[in-house]
């Protein structure tokens, strides 16, 4: 059965939004005004799986499809960790308010470049309802996507910073943060449909798919194969500038693997900034 969005419930009110300085509750309620947020009071909130597959298979345009997906309680687990993260909040952060939703993809509704990574930060994107936002996996991403002409600017600070993307849309395989970066299996599947939708409106002119880290590459296999496609048999492992050719019913498509922009690749050197550089630069000459 479904919930309306409103069902969520904050705790702490009148908070600052740290852009905008606009007072919201924590987490934010869905239409109350915060930067970017798609949906409405009256947006139908999944409260299950069977929800999110007629939900999602539903969504007619990019922007129906993110207010969906942005109030969506379909996993018991997820929606007690995020809500609970926004209440209690990491100290640094204390004075602000907690999106406290699930992360909508962000970017270009015609993108030549998909990026997807695994789930939201719990103090990242669950902090700035924005994907790979507020966090320094974030700041290294979008800074490389700024130097390759991707991005109009490097800074990714919260929802209201001005960032645009230019042929690129960056999604989450899941989008809740989940308790210690790992969701469930069941958790997974739930949220599949999710992303089968985003592909179904935004994947016609994509021609590279860059998958962060293992689990994305593995998301991605998948979800061309939920849309007819096939994928080499054995499939081609994860690594970092890994190159798959995905064959859909209509056109192939490559898929990228690259490290994930973590504080632990990126403070050890296993990513640095010219080798997702240089990645990115593979992925536009392909999708070119």
């Amino acid at each position: 059965m479904m919930r309306r969005s409103g069902d969520g419930r904050g705790a702490a009110a009148g908070l600052p939004h740290p852009g905008t300085g606009d007072l919201f509750d924590s987490p934010v309620r869905p239409g109350s005004g915060w930067p970017g947020d798609p949906a409405s009071a009256r947006t139908a909130a999944a409260a299950g799986p069977a929800d999110v597959v007629r939900l999602a298979a539903g969504s007619t345009t990019v922007h129906r499809l993110d207010a969906r997906v942005s109030v969506c309680r379909a996993c018991p687990r997820l929606v007690q960790w995020r809500e609970g993260v926004a209440v209690d909040k990491r100290k640094a952060y204390a004075d602000q308010p907690y999106w406290g939703r699930p992360a909508p993809g962000f970017g270009s509704a015609r993108p030549a470049i998909w990026v997807l990574g695994l789930a939201p930060a719990a103090h990242g994107a669950n902090r700035t309802g924005r994907v790979f936002t507020g966090d320094r996996s974030g700041d290294f991403l979008f800074g490389s996507l700024y130097r390759s002409g991707l991005a109009n600017q490097p800074a990714c600070t919260d929802s209201a910073d001005g960032l645009q993307l230019s042929d690129v849309r960056v999604v989450a395989a899941v989008r809740c943060a989940p308790p210690a970066n790992a969701p469930l299996p069941a958790e997974r599947e739930t949220c599949a449909p999710w992303l089968d939708a985003e592909w179904r409106l935004t994947g016609a002119s994509v021609g590279v798919i860059v998958a962060l880290g293992g689990f994305a590459w593995q998301s991605a296999l998948a979800l061309i194969r939920r849309a007819g496609g096939s994928v080499p048999t054995p499939a081609l492992r994860f690594g970092h500038g890994a190159i798959a050719r995905l064959e859909l019913p209509d056109r192939a498509v490559a898929l990228l693997g690259c490290y994930h922009p973590s504080q632990q690749n990126t403070f050890t050197g296993r990513l640095t900034a010219a080798m997702m550089d240089d990645l990115f630069a593979t992925a536009q000459a392909i999708s070119a």
